[in-house]
């Protein structure tokens, strides 16, 4: 079992100065709705969920484990965060990735209190005896400690408290039955309509004192790829254009030049997803080409095109995936100006 100061280095993060990428968090966060009436968008899921809050707080138990599912940026954490207001209970805070061994996940699980919640980002992440360990604390509030080394260790079962467990993936599929199956609740999160993201957005701005038009609320939705992340993202540097640049309002004018700048064209394609697309189209022919060659030759890992740019481009209908590699279908050469094979060349292999 991992020494009770470890605690502290898988549970919060320490800033020692800020950075570029801490600003932005802090920026985010900020926006952040604290409450569930208070959150645009999944009707569905806030539904169920109010549900399920309501009646552990009519009953006066901790509600069940919940699981969080959907793309990046659509509210995941900010819904933990929710649950644990809404139950008037503290929030703890770990990663998959920051539990490599179990006596991490014991020393967190052994000091929790009563009701607290405890949020697992990238729970599919956890490492397998991590994952049996949660199996029985999420199920019989029970953690068994081992002592000792070898032949003569023995394990201490140590009880918990009730708690609950809100986890989040981006993608369910890894996470395997066992664990899935603990989860009382699973809410599945949906790409944004285009109107929910201007409804997100004019709450931001209204926090953010920024006089946005409504025409430049819907400029920005319709270039934020359907996530209120991106979204917010977005108002923030049309905010910075306008108070440099422009009249300090954001009108469309000034979002479509700021937009321009920070090169988001009218389908929400950023500077990666056009140099996939190009790289597919003018150097390859429209494909197939396998996913390390393509990143290779935009210069980026191999992961952050298959998590960042490709599921928006399939989304999109410009990209496809086949058994041979990744193809620039119709759309992207039109998109891009350029002229596609005729039918029976290259561009499905």
């Amino acid at each position: 079992m991992a020494e009770p100061q470890d605690t502290e280095d898988v549970t919060s993060e320490r800033l020692v100065e800020p950075g570029a990428d801490d600003l932005e968090r802090a920026a985010e966060a900020a926006l952040r709705p604290r409450r569930l009436e208070e959150f645009v968008g999944q009707r569905t899921v806030r539904e169920q969920l109010s549900l399920v809050l309501d009646a552990a707080r009519g009953r006066g138990r901790a509600p069940d484990h919940v699981l969080l599912a959907g793309p990046p940026g659509l509210g995941k954490t900010t819904l933990a965060m929710i649950i644990a207001a809404e139950l008037g209970a503290s929030l703890r805070v770990t990663s998959g990735p920051a539990i490599q061994h179990a006596g991490d996940l014991a020393a967190v699980l052994s000091s929790l209190e009563e009701g607290e919640v405890l949020f697992i980002d990238e729970i599919h992440r956890l490492a397998r005896p991590a994952e049996e360990l949660l199996y029985v604390a999420m199920e019989d509030f029970r953690v068994d400690v081992v002592v000792g080394k070898g032949p003569g260790a023995s394990a201490i079962p140590l009880a918990l408290p009730p708690f609950t467990v809100v986890g989040a993936t981006t993608r369910s599929g890894l996470l395997p039955a066992p664990l899935r199956d603990r989860f009382g609740f699973t809410g599945h999160l949906d790409f944004y309509a285009d109107d929910e993201l201007e409804r997100v957005l004019v709450r931001s701005a209204r926090l953010l004192e920024v006089e946005l038009a409504p025409r430049a609320a819907a400029e920005i939705a319709s270039r934020s790829r359907g996530t209120p992340r991106i979204a917010n993202r977005l108002l923030r540097r049309v905010r910075d254009w306008a108070q440099v640049r422009g009249t300090g309002a954001a009108d469309l004018a000034a979002a479509r030049a700021a937009l321009e700048v920070y090169e988001v064209d009218e389908r929400g394609l950023d500077r990666l997803d056009r140099a996939v697309l190009r790289a597919l189209c003018e150097r390859f022919g429209g494909g197939p080409v396998g996913l390390s060659t393509l990143a290779v030759t935009v210069g980026e890992e191999p992961e952050t095109v298959e998590t960042v740019a490709e599921p928006f481009l399939v989304r999109e209908g410009l990209m496809g995936r086949t058994p041979r590699g990744r193809v620039a279908m119709p759309a992207a050469w039109e998109h891009l100006g350029l002229q596609a094979p005729q039918a029976g060349g290259t561009l499905f292999g």
